[in-house]
């Protein structure tokens, strides 16, 4: 497949690029992480004033990367900016990242989180292959063309607002409520300083993590400069309303023994409210909205490895495009991972590994704005970032005590992320010495294609 095939000139709309950040962050966090939450959590108003705070977190690096990706507008996210900013092997690091946990994993769990809820609904059938069969579709639509699958984005995006809306409404209308406070008091004030709450934010974070979804397909977006940063805003403010109301709900419907370890929280919830009937139909209606969260990191995952094909010489056979301007092979070495997730899941492990990497590299990404500031203080701003620069501080100081708890609780899910690490840094040794390409010259051909 050679290089130099015209791209696709289809290019992503506002509508279609808020349609993948709300699809990204509203999936498997929010319908399943609360089961986590309160077995660390009995306050009702610390487990709601964690998705507060978890929206907050995610509103301040929302923010600070609308005006990187103002200034750097180019595909590739964390993966573009830590190259440019600090050095090509942090940026290869945290394309690593995207393309072994950041994307694979979340999508592996969202698909065996489809599996779980479509089988509360038919008990008979087996969720594994479900989610397998769900992720070579998408994989499929994705690869045949962005125009199709733009179009699906936005439609399943929509649905899933839509019953999401209802499912709220609803929610706070039937039933009486369970006798839990939501008023702060001193043992919820407590709660939002011990250590379960900064636990706790680590699957909150992973819940708010598609706010930045945008910034990876940024070259296919309609005027960059102007639309990036609305759309990163726009996407992030409705899925911090979305989840806050869902909680409240979940909360409200379902006493703290019921939820306690469930993955199917939404199921478990629904029940409470409509009784069997409805809980299994609610499954069926999560199973479903699911699709979207899934589509969206098939769509937009791909495009960091793909940009990483263009800069390192080692992987180019990754960097081709077909005639509709879809990177198939970076697609297809995504949908290989996320199988092998699939096939070989743990799914709260997982969510905490996947959770401690992504937020490292968001932590450096937001921390790099200053330097970027720094370095280039004349550099072209269409956007910049607003409360600056207490935004992205508090972006750094709610993200760094979230890390260090995980380090300290979670030894052997923050050793796994720091091994993938340590993986991906031998992977980039040896790329950047194969014969022909010394680390010199890789490094240079990664600042000039990635010039901004």
């Amino acid at each position: 497949m050679p290089d130099n095939l015209p791209a696709s000139p289809y290019k992503i709309t506002f509508l279609t690029g808020a349609a993948i950040v709300v699809a990204n962050m509203v999936g498997t966090g929010v319908f399943t992480s609360l089961g986590f939450q309160v077995m660390g959590i009995e306050s009702g108003f610390a487990l709601l004033m964690l998705w507060l705070v978890g929206g907050l977190i995610a509103l301040c690096g929302a923010v600070s990367y609308a005006e990187l990706a103002s200034a750097m507008p180019r595909s590739g996210g964390e993966y573009h900016y830590l190259s440019q900013i600090y050095h090509p092997a942090l940026g290869f690091l945290s394309g690593w990242v995207s393309a072994t946990v950041g994307f694979a994993a979340p999508t592996a769990l969202a698909a065996l989180a489809l599996g779980q809820y479509a089988k509360s609904v038919w008990p008979g059938l087996e969720p594994q292959w479900l989610s397998v069969a769900v992720v070579l579709a998408l994989a499929l639509v994705h690869g045949s063309s962005t125009r199709a699958g733009s179009r699906l984005q936005v439609v399943i995006t929509a649905l899933k607002v839509a019953v999401l809306v209802v499912f709220i409404g609803v929610g706070m209308a039937v039933g009486e409520g369970q006798p839990l406070s939501f008023r702060p008091d001193a043992d919820g004030w407590r709660a939002l300083l011990s250590p379960a709450f900064a636990v706790s934010l680590v699957f909150v974070s992973y819940a708010y993590s598609g706010w930045n979804a945008a910034v990876y397909v940024t070259g296919e977006i309609e005027n960059p400069r102007r639309n990036l940063s609305r759309i990163l805003l726009a996407g992030t403010v409705v899925v911090l309303l979305l989840y806050v109301g869902l909680n409240y709900v979940f909360l409200r419907s379902t006493s703290l023994a019921g939820l306690k370890g469930q993955v199917e929280v939404g199921f478990v919830a629904a029940t409470s409210l409509f009784g069997p009937l409805g809980g299994r139909l609610m499954g069926g209606v999560i199973a479903a909205l699911l699709v979207s969260t899934i589509s969206s990191m098939v769509f937009a995952g791909p495009r960091i490895v793909q940009t990483m094909g263009e800069d390192l010489p080692a992987l180019r056979f990754l960097a081709p495009k077909s005639r509709a301007g879809i990177p198939v092979r970076a697609l297809l070495l995504q949908t290989v991972i996320t199988l092998a997730f699939i096939l070989k899941p743990s799914f709260q492990g997982v969510l905490v590994y996947a959770g401690f990497v992504l937020n490292l590299f968001t932590f450096l990404t937001v921390l790099g704005l200053f330097i970027f500031r720094w370095r280039q203080p004349h550099a072209p701003r269409p956007y910049r970032a607003w409360g600056y620069p207490v935004t992205p501080l508090l972006f750094l100081a709610l993200s760094g005590w979230t890390l260090f708890f995980i380090l300290r609780d979670k030894p052997w899910e923050s050793f796994y992320g720091l091994a993938t690490l340590l993986v991906g840094a031998l992977v980039y040794f040896l790329a950047t010495r194969l014969p022909g390409t010394t680390a010199a010259n890789a490094t240079e051909e990664a600042h000039s294609r990635s010039r901004y």
